[in-house]
């Protein structure tokens, strides 16, 4: 716990933070801190499902139905923000994709070279037939001279 110029009091998580927080370092600086994340665009920042975890510092009185419908919702929120942030994530690992695509198609088009071309199922019937009528030939070719020899 550390107090600072303005009587607010501050915790941390960790001795890390702690001392980051005495070095005056800035957190949207410092790469492992959620300040960092958030405002890079690593993590989901602004969400309407940020705004129901706000803490309301008015008092409420107890209603069964009211916490049971808190809960219910909670439990929904929660479903929402996941499912959110499953997309936030997929859409940032979209971009790495293309990129790995792009790098990809680049070293293909450097080495191509090195790669054999694709061979089509007629092209491998058109082989086979040609050796086998090369094979009858040479066969043909063999009769024809044992039977020259013959005579």
């Amino acid at each position: 716990m550390e107090s600072t110029l303005f009587a607010t009091i501050v915790r941390f998580c960790r001795s890390k933070c702690h001392k980051a927080f005495k070095m005056k370092r800035n957190p949207r600086k410092v790469k492992w801190t959620k300040a960092f994340r958030k405002s890079h665009g690593k993590e989901l920042a602004i969400d309407s499902t940020f705004e129901l975890e706000k803490k309301r510092n008015v008092p409420v009185k107890y209603n069964r139905e009211l916490w049971q419908n808190t809960i219910h919702a909670m439990k929904r929120i929660q479903e929402i923000r996941s499912r959110r942030q499953n997309q936030f994530i997929k859409q940032r690992l979209k971009a790495g994709k293309k990129l790995e695509l792009k790098d990809d198609e680049k070293e293909v088009n450097q080495h191509i070279h090195l790669i054999e071309p694709r061979v089509t199922e007629e092209e491998m019937y058109n082989a086979a037939l040609n050796k086998t009528k090369e094979k009858l030939k040479e066969k043909q070719k063999v009769l024809e001279v044992e039977s020259m020899d013959m005579d």
